[in-house]
């Protein structure tokens, strides 16, 4: 029998269906509400496009793509994020150049090779925002409302977490005090954060190892180095959340896990899904659009991740509705059929193929959380009638079928 490959996993069960389409409806809906609108791009990419923004310092470019070289020879791979497929459509499309404010929302499957474990697949879905042409801090402070409406309303609970990575101007000195640190404890570190220093330093501040993580604890912070408009900005931004009551907590070591992010960044938590606790992540990110050789444009966004929050959704009361009809008579099935058609043009309705007694039609209504259970056997296919239940209220009537 052939198998699904390992971490990547059919959704199948029911419940996990209904959480995971209920988490796109409620995504989707939140972010409508804040002017963005749905952008799809392609699941295979070009690898050169990720080398050039994830970056080469990153566990996804240097461990985790699924990569391979096509039949036209081309190197390519499965998307392991969304966000640089976005702007590249952005940039693709010239809408750099056209200038203006450009909103956009995405959700589908990436792709990274690593060591499956709960809430994180080789194939996974993200949900994530990106939006370009604003330089205000105040559209950093929507992506984190935008982030913390969709977990209310979802009834998930959550910590934040905020740091600024500053910029031009005040990284390059931070980064020169950063690696002299590094030197100082280079025996005591893992190799990935002896490769990260000579590629992107700030990235060992980002390690899991515990050890790493102990040391760098006396690294410098890059939020006591922040040059004034930086510093400006991220104060801006404090107060904006505080005016809104949104609780967040400062860590001076979240850099997030790519290279082409820059001042904002922030991160959502969970304290119930293990030590992987990120639910939601993103910031900043103003030179992208210039890396990927389009115009210098800024933009911020965020990312999160579906399966890692399907078993925290709090999923509201399911209500009936809809119609299901069935026949009790072999010779009522057309009917039933027809009717059926004719409903669906502006109700939910499904219709049983197979004729039998009244208490299995009524069973089958059930199952499908039917608000109305429609029935035609010989009396009703005699008088051109249809025999209509409320599931909820328990009432029952026979209605001529024109009026159905």
């Amino acid at each position: 029998m052939i198998k699904s490959l390992r971490g990547m996993n059919d959704i199948l069960d029911e419940n996990e269906y209904k959480r995971f389409t209920y988490f796109l409806e409620v995504a989707a809906d939140v972010a409508k509400k804040y002017g963005f609108h749905y952008i799809e791009t392609p699941l295979l990419e070009e690898t050169a496009l990720f080398k050039r923004s994830v970056g080469e310092s990153s566990d996804i470019v240097g461990k985790e793509m699924y990569q391979f070289i096509d039949k036209g020879e081309n190197d390519v791979c499965l998307r392991p994020e969304g966000t640089a497929g976005v702007v590249r459509a952005f940039i693709q499309k010239k809408l750099d150049k056209a200038g203006g404010i450009h909103r956009f929302f995405y959700y589908g499957p990436m792709f990274r090779y690593e060591r499956p474990q709960k809430g994180r697949l080789r194939e996974f879905h993200q949900f994530g925002v990106e939006s370009f042409g604003v330089a205000s801090v105040y559209e950093d402070a929507a992506m984190i409302m935008m982030v913390a409406d969709i977990l209310k309303k979802l009834g998930i609970g959550y910590r934040l977490q905020l740091n600024s990575l500053g910029d031009n101007n005040c990284m390059p000195q931070y980064r020169d005090s950063l690696v002299s640190f590094i030197e100082s404890v280079e025996e005591q570190i893992c190799e990935d954060c002896k490769r990260r220093k000579s590629t992107n330093p700030i990235r060992v501040l980002d390690c899991k190892n515990e050890k790493c993580q102990f040391l760098y604890e006396n690294a410098p912070k890059l939020i006591n180095s922040l040059c004034e408009g930086c510093e400006s900005d991220f104060d801006k931004l404090k107060k904006i959340l505080d005016d809104n009551d949104i609780s967040y907590e400062i860590d001076t070591n979240l850099v997030r896990g790519l290279d082409y992010y820059s001042k904002t960044a922030f991160e959502f938590v969970s304290d119930n899904i293990g030590s992987q606790s990120a639910i939601a992540g993103g910031g900043r990110y103003d030179r992208l659009v210039e890396f990927l050789d389009g115009r210098p444009t800024p933009a911020v966004g965020f990312a999160m991740g579906i399966e890692r929050l399907l078993e925290l959704i709090a999923m509201p009361e399911e209500s009936r509705e809809g119609y299901y009809l069935g026949a009790m008579d072999e010779e009522a099935v057309d009917t039933i059929v027809s009717l059926t058609h004719k409903k669906r043009a502006a109700d939910k309705a499904v219709c049983d193929y197979k004729a039998k007694n009244l208490k299995n039609h009524l069973k089958s209504a059930d199952k499908v959380n039917a608000k109305y259970c429609c029935v035609i056997g010989t009396n009703e296919m005699n008088e051109g009638t249809i025999w209509v239940k409320n599931l909820e209220s328990k009432t029952e009537l026979t209605i001529k079928r024109e009026d159905f």
